[in-house]
């Protein structure tokens, strides 16, 4: 199998970067009256799902476009789906 390099394989590293930073320094949430929150663990957990979840998302798509161009634009169109989505959400 040949190895590819996809805009998919950046977000599970990144996912994984960000997981093992937070379950190596932690996580704090400051919430209503100045209750800190820990959820170093939680938050951990999460990410890790999040890139397990990017990574076969990628498989999915690599098995539909064998071409690495093709594979490049449609991954490259879904994250800027979804970075779009989010900023909606987050605005309303």
């Amino acid at each position: 199998m040949k190895f590819r390099i996809t805009p998919l394989n950046f977000a599970t590293t990144f996912f994984l970067a960000i997981a093992v930073y937070i379950w190596v320094y932690g996580a704090q949430i400051t919430g209503a009256q100045y209750q800190q929150l820990h959820l170093g663990g939680i938050l951990g957990w999460i990410f890790l799902l999040f890139a397990f979840v990017v990574f076969v998302i990628d498989l999915m798509f690599r098995n539909f476009f064998p071409e690495t161009k093709k594979l490049w634009i449609i991954e490259t169109s879904l994250m800027v789906l979804i970075v779009i989505l989010f900023l909606i959400v987050k605005n309303k």
